[in-house]
């Protein structure tokens, strides 16, 4: 729970089972979300990441931009509402099926192979004999205008 929002519930303060952190960076936040059983947000972001973890997300937003999660069913976009959030959060800790469905639903935002995607395009564009087969065709036709 990030403690400089002034909407931030006092009583977070001192529980348990709830910590108060300053902003973290990316890797503490993606090992924090490894061990959390649901991860709670407003974040656009963190919407985006929590699935690739097998994380349900609840969304505490009246919107949100990112509805693909909510649509792929492992966010569920709850408001702000004390009560909505405590009963989502309840719902997803003692009904196994229910989170398992969350849990299990996938990444909407991508499948997490983007970069080797783009690296075998490259690769494939820029093969070392294309481009010098390309030099050498191109340099032998600027050769035969010259003649």
């Amino acid at each position: 729970m990030h403690f400089f929002r002034p909407e931030t519930h006092p009583r977070g303060d001192g529980q348990h089972n709830i910590s108060l952190l300053e902003p973290l960076d990316y890797f503490t936040l993606v090992q924090l979300m490894k061990r959390a059983a649901v991860v709670l947000t407003d974040s656009g972001g963190i919407q985006e990441e929590a699935p690739s973890l097998g994380k349900p997300v609840l969304v505490m937003r009246e919107m949100s931009e990112r509805m693909e999660g909510v649509e792929a069913g492992n966010a569920m976009l709850l408001g702000t509402s004390e009560k909505r959030i405590i009963e989502a959060v309840s719902l997803l800790l003692d009904d196994t099926t229910v989170y398992k469905k969350m849990s299990r639903a996938g990444n909407p935002y991508g499948d997490g192979t983007a970069s080797k995607k783009i690296f075998d395009v490259i690769k494939h564009h820029f093969k070392p004999d294309s481009r010098l087969k390309i030099y050498r065709q191109q340099f032998r036709a600027e050769k035969e205008t010259l003649k």
